[in-house]
């Protein structure tokens, strides 16, 4: 009798569900594929990412949809491409009428309202840009409280909210990431007894540039490698936040960018930039981490893109999104456990509302031609930042990165229609082959087709010239 009533009792115990796992997911905004230690910068310092890294998963071939701010984060928001969600521009307080009203749609789920629903806390804090008006702020798209600039740290006005009040005018931008991170760590302590979800959208390496009084002039690497460790010891705050609440082992921290780097960061020997449809401007370091789930020093190559993120929160929460929509990500875990190929035979990236280009493994089709960044240099060689200092926002305006300090190769093929580049022996994107691999141009370009017959005609924005 005894032998089976403590079969019974282990039988039992093995089917009482595990707690759901948290999830953060933190989101740096402008960083380079190459900015970070642990993707080979020689002189960027960032022991606390590169630790994480060590700890779990690091992608190699993880793009953005879009190479600039709001149409990825739509994306990571609502797991589809731009055109599905209609968010394929800035919002921009400063850029008009147009440009100010621009925010997502009504009629998509945020990950924060689906996760809402079966019962996480959810918190963001740092950059929404999707849309700044009532209505659309992350408190009324399934966040319970928000703390950060709702768009571009360079954007006028640049103030902080808390909730949908004003919160701080002028900014004091050199302690915003300290800032952000001690209310990260009151969130994690605040919720530790239960599921949650926070979304950590951070304001740097974005422009202008700012750093602590800590890290300012100390990194040896300029203002940019100031900025990255105010960022490196951002993340390792949550970390250890995590780790001190006991919560380390249940907690998905997902870490990752919005698009490639502006001037003065690294795109890793990738061609472009921050804007541009070459590689420095999609590929994005993607770093996972969750202990006894996903093994330790992890480094994948396959293909993967930002809407994947979403799918992989669903996956390990079990929640479930409406089934009335295109959900375009698929779900990492496989990936990041080291047990199969990319869940992608193709990804897509935007020119606006536009798809501009088509990549597999190895090949990359440029259906349009390339964006590349259009600044126009003054007398004295220098590009001059239409944007106004706006209360204590440029702290260190002779320190900001110019021209001269361009992140990507800016050598190759000049851009045209129907450019086909070897992206597994010409990372760089130096050398037009379609003439030589036409089938693979063709392949390329029927896959292209079908998808593109989803994507809707939309009226872009045009932006008032900020003077």
């Amino acid at each position: 009798m005894l032998p089976r009533l403590f079969l019974l009792l282990v039988l039992c115990a093995s089917t009482i569900a595990a707690p759901p796992p948290n999830v953060v997911i933190i989101l740096a905004d402008d960083l380079g594929f190459g900015d970070l230690g642990c993707y080979g910068h020689p002189k960027f310092k960032t022991p606390r990412i590169d630790q994480m890294a060590a700890e779990g998963a690091r992608l190699t071939q993880f793009n953005c949809p879009a190479p600039f701010c709001a149409p990825t984060r739509s994306s990571l928001m609502t797991g589809r491409y731009p055109f599905r969600c209609g968010m394929t521009q800035n919002p921009a307080p400063d850029g008009g009428p147009a440009a100010d009203a621009l925010a997502l749609r009504k009629s998509e789920v945020t990950l924060a309202q689906v996760l809402k629903k079966v019962g996480y806390a959810t918190g963001m804090i740092g950059k929404w840009h999707l849309g700044h008006k009532p209505g659309s702020l992350p408190t009324d798209r399934g966040f319970d409280e928000y703390y950060g600039i709702p768009y571009s740290n360079d954007m006028r006005p640049v103030q902080v909210l808390e909730g949908v009040e004003v919160a701080e005018y002028p900014v004091v931008q050199a302690t915003l990431t300290t800032r952000y991170s001690k209310r990260a760590t009151d969130f994690i302590q605040r919720n530790k007894d239960k599921p949650f979800f926070l979304y950590f959208a951070e304001a740097m390496p974005h422009k202008p540039l700012a750093a602590s009084e800590k890290n300012y002039k100390k990194s040896g690497a300029g203002m940019y490698g100031d900025a990255l460790a105010d960022l490196d010891d951002s993340v390792g705050a949550v970390l250890d936040a995590l780790k001190q609440n006991g919560i380390d082992g249940n907690t998905l921290i997902l870490f990752s960018s919005d698009n490639g780097a502006w001037f003065g960061g690294s795109c890793g020997g990738l061609r472009g930039m921050k804007g541009t449809n070459y590689e420095g401007g999609y590929r994005v370091p993607m770093i996972a981490r969750w202990p006894g789930k996903i093994p330790a020093g992890q480094a994948s190559n396959e293909l993967t893109v930002m809407m994947d993120l979403f799918a992989t929160v669903l996956d390990v929460t079990q929640a479930k999104m409406p089934d009335d929509r295109v959900i375009d990500g698929r779900s990492l875990m496989p990936v990041l456990t080291g047990k199969a190929k990319s869940p992608h035979e193709f990804i897509f990236g935007h020119l606006n509302s536009k798809l501009a280009t088509i990549r597999d493994a190895r090949w990359k089709l440029h259906v349009l031609p390339a964006s590349q960044m259009k600044l126009k240099a003054g007398p004295d060689g220098r590009w001059a930042d239409p944007r106004e200092p706006d209360g204590v926002t440029i702290l260190a305006p002779y320190e900001q990165y110019n021209l001269d300090a361009h992140p990507g190769l800016t050598t190759g093929v000049e851009p045209a229609r129907m450019q086909l580049f070897d992206l597994q022996n010409d990372p760089g994107e130096q050398v037009d082959v379609a003439a030589k691999h036409p089938e693979e141009l063709k392949r390329l370009k029927a896959a292209y087709d079908v998808m593109n017959k989803d994507v809707p005609e939309i009226d872009e924005v045009k932006r008032v010239p900020i003077k």
